[in-house]
């Protein structure tokens, strides 16, 4: 039996073009990084989902993001993003994200923020997009027992 893939990291290098004038990272970069990490999931665990969102037949849409920061990271900190599967939802997944500093020797340190992202998917009907339940090869991935 399949183990459901129900966290995913990602690493990222904080460089200058991402923080503001004070040196602390903009807010929104926090959100850039969220896309990101689903993306790069997405990529490695249902490549033919990404097939159907280029098609056009298939959208997948952000209809609620939120992050609350602890701390603050500055140029040049590494970061390690961690995706979770929070939850299906209704036409859709709950997705948590945790950002946490990476010390010395890839040692997770403190987590700086927490962002919670809601997906929804959309089809194509004619000229018309529907609500539509999470693409099964998503499905299969996040939970393989409701195969």
């Amino acid at each position: 039996m399949k183990v459901p893939i129900t966290q995913f990291d990602m690493l990222h290098v904080v460089t200058f073009e991402e923080t503001n004038v004070v040196g602390n990272v903009y807010y929104s970069n926090y959100f850039s990084w969220q896309g990101k990490c689903r993306e790069l999931f997405l990529r490695l665990h249902a490549p033919d989902l990404l097939t159907e969102l280029e098609s056009g037949r298939l959208r997948m849409v952000t209809a609620h993001a939120s992050c609350d920061f602890a701390d603050e990271f500055r140029a040049f900190d590494e970061v390690r993003i961690r995706m979770r599967l929070l939850s299906f939802i209704p036409f859709g997944v709950s997705l948590g994200f945790d950002y946490a500093a990476l010390c010395d020797d890839n040692v997770v340190g403190d987590v700086i923020a927490r962002g919670r992202q809601d997906i929804k998917f959309l089809r194509r009907h004619g000229e018309q997009w529907q609500l539509a339940q999470v693409p099964p090869s998503l499905a299969l991935v996040l939970r393989p027992e409701a195969s």
